[in-house]
């Protein structure tokens, strides 16, 4: 039976469902690709009975069922599966971002060079006040990496040099980005325990895709992507599976969508003191 989406406003759809079995539908109905960008945060598979920090308290790194491993070869199956759907999906000159720690990124790295991908950058988003490591045993973990790759090593990609080059006060942009955690107002309508800072997407929404391409997130979460592409006039499809995180994402697409209009409406601008949205 054909998936229908549980969101759809002009250009955002959202889908609630199996990320893989959403994939293998769209295969089936655009054969050359449809998407020009795919961000993903899939799972980190980090839930182990550990521990972790936070507003300093201890707590448990357990996030769900969703991300526990299954061991190192069936997790690694698991990348190359959903990659090589993603990888179909994309246009000729598309590219994927995702996003991960030590736990999942060099499996998806591995991955990526499995199935002919063009790695074009290893970004590191460095967090400025990360939780501190209760063990004292490690490093105190204060980062993680977002893998950039072209669909093939022939893809001709964008790159939006010329704005990343404004964005950074007129000099090269480099590969590590010093960002915080999404905000409070981020997080206004629920949370997500691995839920990105608006800032980080709109930054790799902006530097890889034009006005009016398509972006493609197969483990949407709360929609951070979603909401990123919205605001900067890009399409969008989100896929997530747990309705928790739907039901956040429709409250936060839906939110937007009425401020757009808004906007539209009134013709002026409706941003927060701090340059973000209000209620994202």
């Amino acid at each position: 039976m054909k998936l229908k989406p549980v969101f759809i406003k002009n250009d955002t759809t959202l889908y609630h469902a199996d990320c893989l079995n959403l994939m293998e539908e769209l295969e089936e109905e655009h054969p050359d690709g449809l998407f020009d960008l795919i961000f993903a945060d899939p799972p980190y598979f980090l839930s182990n009975g550990g521990i972790s920090c936070h507003a300093g308290k201890m707590v448990s790194v357990n996030k769900g069922k969703w991300d526990e491993s299954k061991g190192i070869e069936e997790n690694h199956e698991f990348n190359l599966n959903w990659l090589g759907l993603c990888q179909n999906l994309l246009k000729p000159n598309g590219t994927i971002c995702v996003s991960g720690t030590h736990h999942v990124i060099h499996s998806v790295g591995y991955a990526m060079q499995c199935l002919g991908m063009k790695i074009l950058n290893s970004i590191t988003w460095e967090k400025p006040n990360p939780p501190p490591n209760l063990s004292c045993r490690y490093f105190t973990h204060s980062t993680e990496t977002i893998l950039w790759a072209a669909k093939s090593v022939k893809s001709k990609h964008y790159f939006n040099y010329q704005l990343m080059k404004e964005h950074n006060d007129g000099k090269q942009m480099k590969t590590v980005w010093k960002m915080g955690i999404p905000s409070k107002i981020e997080k206004s309508f629920g949370k997500h325990p691995t839920q990105k800072p608006i800032e980080l997407l709109e930054r790799i929404i902006l530097a890889s895709t034009e006005e009016n391409d398509m972006v493609f997130d197969p483990f949407a979460g709360s929609s951070t992507t979603g909401v990123a592409s919205m605001r900067n006039k890009r399409k969008f499809i989100g896929c997530e599976k747990e309705q928790d995180f739907v039901d956040l994402s429709i409250k936060r697409l839906s939110n937007l969508k009425q401020q757009i209009g808004l906007r539209h409406e009134k013709g002026r601008n409706r941003r927060s003191q701090n340059g973000h949205w209000v209620n994202l």
